[in-house]
């Protein structure tokens, strides 16, 4: 199974994210999207696959959105996307995509459903302990 992973190595939800991917065995397809953007058409794949709209793959925390004035809800989707190309740090993160499906993992052990196989017990960065299901 691929796993990928558009993970941002600075963010502490997305290395959880990606730890918990690597202790169910998978070694994902890692990509740094500050570095390396989705092209418009997979973001836009991804958000269909998530079944969420643009506006919800939006971050606020840390990123130019207030100075962009993006909570003003007349932004088209066209416009959105144009603004995370333009801004990848407006994606929020980390998203994983899977054969099960894709979603943002927030918080990070929302990858454990897409994975093949469990991840056990886990021990998140600030201590969390995650419980295998």
């Amino acid at each position: 199974m691929t796993v990928t992973i558009y993970h941002n190595p600075s963010c502490g939800t997305s290395r959880n994210t990606l730890a918990m991917i690597r202790q169910s065995g998978a070694e994902p397809v890692v990509i740094e999207y500050l570095k390396t953007p989705p092209t418009r058409e997979r973001l836009k794949e991804l958000v269909a696959e998530m079944g969420i709209s643009v506006r919800a793959l939006l971050r606020e925390k840390g990123t130019p959105y207030r100075e962009l004035r993006l909570e003003d809800p007349n932004w088209t989707d066209d416009q959105l996307l144009d603004f995370m190309m333009a801004h990848p740090i407006l994606i929020n993160r980390p998203i994983v995509a899977t054969p099960k499906g894709a979603r943002v993992c927030r918080p990070s052990e929302a990858v454990i459903d897409l994975l093949d196989k469990p991840v056990g017990r886990f021990v998140k960065e600030d201590g969390e302990v995650v419980e295998p299901r």
